[in-house]
């Protein structure tokens, strides 16, 4: 899982190269429902924080699905401060 989750949180730096740090939270909740697995991710940038969480049958689909959202702000962000 770790694995996983820094491979996907590497490329982010593609996108945007002046990522600080990065934060992950994996939780099951306490339901009986499939998607019972949520995950968070908290990018620290410069002036701010992304906060992307997302809520999957599986953590392997929510950090893929966390990662892109993440994605799209990043690449939002560098668009606005060029």
């Amino acid at each position: 899982m770790q694995e996983h989750i820094e491979k996907k949180l590497n490329k982010l730096e593609t996108f945007y190269d002046k990522i600080i740090s990065a934060r992950v939270y994996l939780k099951v909740e306490n339901t009986t429902e499939k998607n019972n697995k949520t995950t968070e991710i908290v990018l620290n940038i410069p002036g701010d924080d992304i906060v992307v969480k997302k809520t999957c049958p599986t953590f392997e689909e929510c950090i893929d699905t966390c990662v892109d959202t993440a994605k799209k702000l990043l690449i939002k962000k560098k668009q606005l401060t060029v």
